[in-house]
């Protein structure tokens, strides 16, 4: 007897194989039976669109959750990607059984729940954004599928922009300013100062904002590095400062809150978390006190400021044109995403795809604690995310499945809970170094990983594909793995194993074309591939926004 959609994907997720939402959705789309969804997203903006679904029937419980699953991640990854105010999905309301399992919805997302973990985060997420622009909780809705009139096409054309002209004004302005750089991320924070078009100082700082209990463990040593740039430049104080922050920034404002960095802050039973984590949404106003009267603070997401970056070197490279928009990803504690669309703004959306759900099977990898290195659960979520298949953490896992001795004198075990050695010595870093080393070198298992990494690379652009729809098939790379070539090409071997359209760029030196990027590019002891979002964060405090 022919096993059924649901049985082989179960089989396959038993045995430990990855099981990608990607393929789930094209097989579902060409099985004969699929009841047809469609998810109609509002976002925070007021705007509307939809996304098929077809799920297959099911038979019993197994196959049920199975499907729920698969109807969960996508609407978990709507939600990461685009926020939103409203999902309404559309379904033939006639199929009792498709009628309770969208129903379950509600339950999985924790909408009548003001602490929501799990699926639930992408919600809370949804709602801070949306009470920032004005709008209403997030909400589900039902309509029959009857009822799904398409919706009318957009008009208007987009409106003409030299964007290269944008961008190089901008360093311009730069030229005659006093500007520091800020790229703060999991396990460092990078800084670049910059005086009347010189590159005079840069500094890296090891840190573990996740473990800090309240806003201002992360908000004090940021001023303390400003004040030290400050000093060892014998400045003033700045014209202007640039930071990229790993969470949602909407409007210079950090408004997610679901991400790791701030998990020291939600585990805190002695806080108000929502009133705790809006002092970090203060971060402006903290970072204006460091600069002169009438100075600028502009902030944005890790990944946005990388497809900032990127374009603006592209512009100086000679790119004539970039009229498909910028997309980036920084690859290194954790994965980050940005866009810059072909009108030079960054788009007012969360783009959590660190946290994309892309693996529905790998059930033996989920049975481990989330702080276990050989779950592929996200420590924040607890949910098996893009987290745990692209970054350090992710290159942890791969390196024990593949070979454990590749880890000998890194991991320890302590009550059944396999980590990265963090005290008294801090090895995660010099873990990575270590693989990537080993990859270098053409040791094998070491090689996988970062072929690996690059093949979970596509899986997550493939859902960029469905959900964000971009114009552009490349993708500009920053970040550790980069720094490599060896890694560099292996990753780029994996992603054209599953999307040979997809093309990569690292971010390196030989994308150094701005005045700052190429004094950086000859400063000894750095790297443009580590250091280039805090210059780029230079460029971006310049940058006038055209909203």
């Amino acid at each position: 007897m022919m096993e059924s959609f649901y049985q082989t994907h179960i089989a396959s997720a038993e045995a430990g194989e990855p099981v990608w939402l990607g393929d789930l959705r094209a097989s579902g789309a060409a099985a004969p039976e699929a009841e047809r969804l469609v998810l109609r997203l509002t976002g925070c903006d007021g705007s509307r669109e939809d996304f098929p679904l077809f799920l297959p029937p099911w038979q019993g419980e197994r196959e049920r959750d199975f499907a729920l699953s698969m109807l969960s991640a996508c609407v978990f990854n709507l939600l990461s990607a685009r926020g939103g105010r409203e999902l309404r999905v559309f379904y033939r309301r006639e199929n009792a059984a498709l009628a309770e399992l969208v129903d379950e919805l509600k339950r999985v997302f924790q909408l009548r729940q003001s602490v929501r973990r799990g699926y639930g985060k992408a919600v809370s997420v949804s709602n801070r954004i949306s009470a920032a622009l004005g709008g209403q909780p997030f909400a589900f809705t039902v309509e029959d599928l009857g009822s799904c009139a398409s919706l009318p096409p957009q008009t208007g054309s987009r409106k003409p922009v030299d964007l290269n002209g944008r961008l190089r004004a901008a360093a311009e302005k730069a030229d005659g300013a006093y500007c520091c750089g800020m790229d703060v991320g999991g396990t460092d924070v990078k800084l670049a100062v910059s005086r009347g078009g010189v590159l005079l100082y840069t500094r890296e700082y090891d840190w573990d904002p996740s473990h800090s209990p309240t806003a201002e463990g992360i908000v004090a040593p940021l001023l303390t590095l400003l004040d030290e740039a400050l000093a060892a430049t014998d400045g003033q104080r700045f014209d202007a400062i640039g930071l990229s922050f790993p969470d949602v920034v909407i409007r210079d404002r950090i408004l997610g809150g679901e991400t790791p960095k701030t998990r020291g802050l939600r585990d805190n039973p002695a806080l108000d978390y929502e009133r705790e984590f809006q002092k970090l949404g203060g971060l402006k106003e903290r970072l204006l006190g460091c600069c002169v009267p009438g100075g600028r603070v502009r902030i944005t997401n890790d990944g946005n400021m990388a497809a900032f970056s990127a374009a603006m070197e592209l512009a100086f490279g000679g790119e004539t044109s970039l009229e498909g928009g910028v997309l980036a990803h920084t690859l290194g504690t954790d994965l980050g995403s940005g866009w810059l669309l072909p009108d030079g703004r960054v788009p007012e959306l969360p783009l959590e795809m660190y946290d994309f759900l892309v693996d529905l099977g790998s059930f033996p990898q989920r049975r481990y604690a989330p702080m276990d290195l050989r779950s592929v659960c996200n420590e924040n979520s607890g949910l098996p995310g893009a987290r745990r298949y692209l970054g350090q953490a992710a290159c942890y896992r791969m390196a024990w499945e593949l070979k454990p001795t590749m880890l000998a004198g890194f991991a320890e075990e302590t009550n059944g809970l396999l980590q990265i050695q963090s005290s008294p010595r801090d090895l995660r870093k010099p873990c990575l170094e270590h693989l990537m080393a080993l990859a270098e070198e053409g040791k094998g298992e070491a090689e996988e990983i970062f072929r690996r990494i690059g093949q979970h690379l596509a899986q997550v652009n493939r859902e960029m594909d469905f959900i964000l729809r971009p114009e552009t098939p490349v993708r500009y790379l920053y970040g550790r793995f980069v720094k490599r070539a060896r890694c560099f090409r292996l990753i780029q071997e994996g992603c054209a194993a599953v999307m040979p359209g997809l093309r990569l760029v690292a971010a390196d030196e030989n994308l150094a074309c701005s005045p700052l990027m190429r004094q950086l590019a000859q400063r000894p002891g750095v790297t443009v591939a580590q250091f280039g979002q805090a210059v780029g964060s230079i460029y971006f405090a310049m940058m006038e926004d055209e909203r």
